[in-house]
């Protein structure tokens, strides 16, 4: 049955197994419950196995050599979904402890399966909202790799922190303003637009973007965050129109 299927009260009761099955596995360094939970074919149970890790990890210092063990064993398996969890798990613990879990997100990074790559663009989310500093030192060097597909991941992953604190991404995204493939502008010109509508941020993008050579580029941008404001007028800090004015004004066309 899936997790959502159960019952409130079921699925907290299951949430409290799992958490204690998980550190009964770390107290002995095995990992059959682990690979139990982080192999499920249910999203929510592979999630609460992962949080548990976290939590563990959090509350039980003396486990956290265990669980970075573990974490290294499972890294090499041969299911995709216990990998991808993997990496989940290790992204709850580079909230606070990136250096401890940096070399899961190399390898995530460049792994075959897109369920463990798009855990490592979920993962540089949530840690570089809680931890930007060594996150987005970590994410600058792979703007400048070969693959296409990794600058794209890495592009994707910091959009989270660019939306509260766009000053922290802006630089780094100007890396890619000459990227020569379109998946990746594609990508660039999206985070732009997800960026830009909160309150304040218009400001902050638009004054970046006037530093920015390529003008093709930052007029598409530019029309992707008009757009913004349209689709998530609910949640943006300005109105269209109040956002095509600003940028009117103040958007230096031949810089």
């Amino acid at each position: 049955m899936a997790f959502y299927d159960l019952s409130k009260e079921e699925r907290n009761q299951l949430v409290v197994t799992i958490n204690q099955q998980i550190e009964a596995d770390l107290l002995v360094n095995v990992s059959d419950n682990i690979c139990l939970y982080f192999s499920d074919e249910d999203t929510y149970v592979r999630k609460t196995g992962y949080l548990a890790i976290g939590k563990i990890f959090y509350s039980k210092p003396k486990l956290q050599a265990s669980i970075l063990l573990t974490l290294e064993k499972l890294l090499k398996s041969e299911d995709e979904f216990i990998r991808q969890t993997v990496i989940n798990a290790a992204g709850e613990i580079g909230k606070y402890h990136f250096d401890k879990i940096q070399n899961f997100m190399d390898i995530g990074l460049f792994d075959k399966h897109h369920r463990v790559r798009n855990a490592v663009i979920g993962s540089i989310k949530k840690m570089g909202d809680k931890n930007p500093t060594p996150v987005l030192a970590w994410a600058t060097s792979y703007l400048y790799h070969h693959d296409k597909e990794i600058r794209r991941e890495i592009c994707h992953g910091i959009e989270l922190r660019g939306r509260t604190h766009p000053q922290d991404i802006l630089p780094l995204l100007k890396v890619l303003e000459f990227d020569d493939t379109k998946r990746v502008t594609d990508t660039l010109i999206h985070v732009l637009g997800q960026i830009a509508y909160k309150n304040g941020c218009l400001k902050t993008v638009v004054t970046h973007l006037n530093t920015w050579q390529n003008k093709f580029l930052v007029q598409q941008a530019l029309n992707e965050i008009v757009d913004v404001h349209d689709r998530y007028k609910k949640f943006a800090a300005l109105t269209q129109e109040q956002a095509i004015a600003y940028i009117e004004a103040n958007y230096k066309q031949h810089g």
